[in-house]
């Protein structure tokens, strides 16, 4: 009987989690658990059994979009030779790019304007890191195979207390300052391309989106693995 309830638990938290993203796509961030619950066809009091409050379920909604995320960015990459560092860089990049276009409502939860009223805590920080660790991976192998070639960052002194307390993060250790910041130049240009293009920035200036998406990406690999 535990275990029916258990898989009957799980159903009716996948069904909560599915009308809630319908509910975001259709009326973006104003994420209602009383209209959920009436789609359902549940009383409100027992949905709040499921999650207590809208922010866990939105939290619950994050946490599976950036698992899901980095799951492909991590499976696009893995398939590459490792000595392949354009490759790998490449394939990450469109492998977000892919995912994001087939969840467009889960990428603006994650990337588009803040939720009202709502913090994300802290647990969502490993998982939305998934992605960028894949990169950081990528350069440190560059640097460590003498690919990337190790020189002072060529931005502002400024920048230096931001990039020593990322490269004390085990993901990111042993990249060096100037790898690292044009890898941070290029994640920010990768969310920015794909943020233009699903938000609809490049409607009616951009027609071939899937080769101007292959352009930006050559031109960041390039950049990142050459200076």
């Amino acid at each position: 009987m535990t275990g029916l309830r258990a898989r009957v638990r799980a159903e009716l938290t996948a069904e909560i989690k599915a009308a809630a993203r319908r509910q975001l796509a259709a009326e973006g961030a104003n994420l209602s658990l009383r209209a959920i619950a009436r789609e359902l066809g549940m009383a409100s009091s027992a949905l709040y059994r499921y999650f207590a409050s809208r922010d866990d379920l939105l939290t619950a909604l994050i946490l599976e979009a950036y698992e899901a995320m980095g799951e492909a960015a991590e499976r696009a990459e893995a398939t590459v030779a490792r000595d392949d560092y354009a490759g790998r860089f490449s394939a990450c990049c469109h492998a977000v790019r892919d995912w994001s276009l087939a969840h467009p409502t889960e990428y603006a939860l994650l990337y588009g304007s803040p939720v009202p009223g709502y913090a994300a805590p802290e647990a969502t920080i490993g998982p939305a890191n998934r992605p960028v660790a894949v990169l950081g991976s990528v350069l440190r192998d560059a640097v460590a195979a003498g690919v990337i070639e190790v020189a002072p960052p060529p931005d502002p002194p400024e920048l230096a207390a931001d990039l020593a307390r990322v490269l004390a993060d085990p993901h990111f250790a042993g990249i060096g300052e100037a790898a690292l910041l044009r890898g941070f130049h290029a994640w920010v240009q990768l969310y920015g391309a794909i943020s233009f293009e699903l938000f609809g920035r490049l409607d009616n200036v951009v027609t071939a989106q899937d080769a101007f998406f292959a352009g930006q990406v050559t031109a960041m690999t390039r950049y990142v693995l050459t200076g």
